[in-house]
């Protein structure tokens, strides 16, 4: 019972990104062809969001569901590997239309193909797990 509350801003979560188009492979479309702002400003409200939240984190020394303190590690400066995972990423998010987030969503509203992109990401997450120690980092 502990953990419904977290489906519950799951479903939410999932109807606001429906509702606002950010799972639409048309709008995504529009993005990576630069003929609309649309969602881009999805992109900078969660990212304005997700910094606003770290710095609330950090202030207020708040902890997870568990009552154990977060702690978030400094991230390595490597400019390389954050431009060619991102382009890697993007690619990914450009051919087939999804990011991993809306995958959930677009399956739960009743596109089943796209349950082959998530093994394509499960797929890849495996094979980079199997190879992260022997690439550059």
């Amino acid at each position: 019972m502990k953990l419904v509350k977290f489906i519950l801003v799951g479903f939410i979560f999932g109807i606001v990104l429906t509702k606002s188009e950010a799972v639409s492979w048309y709008r995504i479309y529009e993005m990576f062809q630069f003929q609309s702002f649309h969602m881009y400003g999805i992109i900078m409200v969660a990212v304005l969001t997700g910094i606003i939240g770290i710095q609330i984190i950090k202030k207020y020394n708040l902890k997870d569901y568990s009552g154990a303190p977060i702690c978030i590690p400094d991230k390595e400066s490597s400019t390389v590997r954050y431009l060619l995972g991102g382009v890697i990423f993007g690619l990914g998010w450009a051919l087939v239309g999804s990011c991993p987030g809306p995958i959930f969503i677009l399956i739960g509203a009743g596109f089943t193909t796209v349950i082959l992109v998530l093994l394509g990401a499960l797929i890849g997450t495996f094979i980079y797990g199997v190879l992260k120690d022997k690439l550059p980092h």
